[in-house]
């Protein structure tokens, strides 16, 4: 099927759970997201600074761009002038630091908070219990240019339905209890982004509400080719 056929496809799948669909165009060339676009799709995922940047002055404007991989806080600046959502925050360090630079592009940007879900060593996030300090803090409290919209996580890359199961109920359950404690209030906190192209519907059971698809949409990975983050 066509990028088009696979974007009406998913988007008929998820509608009755209210599924945002967030295609993953890391490596992916800009006549596909422009034929993405072309069959409706407005929100796109990458993984690294500069190939966001170098596809964000090739294609339309009204793209929202989420950033999805690790982030460095030396990158931060390049990206705030027009990022629609950070997905990636691991720290208070890098909170504070879009921040600052949300501020003088005169934005709010909004981000969520990676949880550490995985039983690998080598995904990013933060503890349950870090995501809790950062929250409580006063240097959090000071921070008016960003918003924390809710949650991510990955789950850990494995056959094993029931541990991928597992992981993303934990974290539906966290992110329940993290909106109760501190985000009664704000309707904004309503984000919980788990599920890829090999899990998304296990996520979806198990309350995920936004899903990041690349070869679902795309077709297999492209040699990557374009420079580090």
């Amino acid at each position: 099927m066509s990028i088009a056929d696979n974007i009406k496809s998913l988007k008929k799948e998820t509608e009755a759970d209210k599924v945002i669909l967030l295609a993953v165009s890391k490596t992916k060339p800009v006549t596909d997201i422009q034929e993405a676009y072309d069959a409706g799709q407005r929100l796109f995922g990458e993984n690294l600074v500069q190939e966001m940047i170098e596809k964000y002055d090739q294609l339309p404007k009204d793209i929202e761009w989420h950033l999805i991989g690790h982030l460095q806080t030396n990158k931060v600046k390049y990206i705030a002038p027009f990022v629609s959502m950070i997905q990636s925050v691991d720290s208070l360090k890098l909170l504070q630091e879009i921040n600052k630079h949300a501020e003088k592009a005169g934005r709010v940007i909004d981000c969520l908070l990676q949880i550490y879900i995985a039983d690998e060593e080598t995904k990013y996030g933060l503890g349950f219990d870090e995501a809790i300090e950062l929250l409580r803090s006063e240097e959090y409290a000071t921070l008016k240019n960003i918003r924390i919209r809710g949650l991510m996580g990955i789950a850990t890359n494995t056959d094993n339905e029931k541990q991928i199961k597992e992981e993303y109920y934990e974290l539906n359950t966290f992110f329940e209890g993290i909106k109760l404690s501190y985000f009664r209030k704000e309707e904004s906190f309503d984000i919980l982004s788990m599920g890829m192209s090999s899990d998304y519907k296990l996520a979806i059971e198990q309350g995920s509400n936004m899903v990041r698809l690349g070869s679902t949409i795309f077709g297999g990975r492209v040699i990557k080719h374009w420079k580090n983050n």
